[in-house]
């Protein structure tokens, strides 16, 4: 019970993290606008995942990682970071280079 509930605190903080224009409440009188504020949300929520993840694997994947890692680091895994995330709009944008990251299962190009 107390790991489910810690994953859910975890999961609101990110999303507190997230969503922090109006104090991180749907503010908005209109269904339409509180539709399109929840649904930026679950999009934000799930590009931090899928790219968090993306990292976590290509760590898991180096054979050095494996042999420091203990089970108590495994147990701590998630991709609910966000300590290198900026949310105040500063990008860094170079167009010559890429995220390290490779491509994801199944894709052909």
């Amino acid at each position: 019970m107390q790991e489910a509930l810690n994953v859910i605190e975890r999961w609101n903080g990110t999303n507190g993290f997230i969503f922090y224009g109006k104090g991180g409440e749907v503010a908005a009188n209109r269904l339409e606008d509180q539709e399109i504020s929840v649904l930026c949300l679950h999009l934000l929520q799930i590009a931090l995942v899928y790219v968090n993840t993306l990292m976590i694997q290509k760590v898991l994947g180096d054979p050095a990682w494996m042999r420091r890692l203990t089970g108590e680091d495994f147990r701590a895994l998630t991709p609910l970071i966000h300590a290198h995330v900026n949310p105040y709009g500063a990008f860094e944008l170079d167009m010559e280079t890429r995220l390290p990251l490779d491509e994801p299962a199944g894709l052909v190009a």
